[in-house]
């Protein structure tokens, strides 16, 4: 198994996808992550909206709506992490470093993602 392979095992949810593409076609789930990643800038800004003006409500509503988002495209680690924040007591400072950190892994999801697919 390549480091690639690794790599994309540990952040998604092979299985899941695996039957996206076998019952959608590659079409179909290239348009589904399309859509992932554009929806995806708008969660993460509105998450980086809620940590600076310091609403838990909003932190915790975006972090769910971004939660779904991930696990409807099989990243799973990106979901756990999202889980845990979404009910985060964190301070608004800890929140800054959770955001860097979910962006960080949001990033490293989306190119294990590419990179699976790719190779389908």
């Amino acid at each position: 198994m390549s480091v690639e392979s690794k790599q994309s095992g540990s952040h998604l949810d092979i299985e899941l996808l695996q039957g996206y593409l076998d019952s959608l076609g590659k079409a179909i789930v290239e348009q589904m992550f399309s859509l992932y990643c554009q929806q995806v800038e708008i969660y993460l800004k509105d998450i980086e909206n809620a940590q600076k003006n310091n609403s838990p409500s909003e932190w915790q509503e975006h972090c769910h709506k971004m939660k779904g988002a991930s696990a409807s495209v099989g990243m799973c680690k990106l979901h756990g992490l999202l889980k845990e924040l979404e009910h985060s007591k964190a301070t608004q400072e800890q929140k800054l470093v959770l955001l860097t950190k979910l962006k960080l892994e949001n990033e490293q999801a989306s190119f294990a993602f590419k990179d699976w697919l790719a190779s389908k």
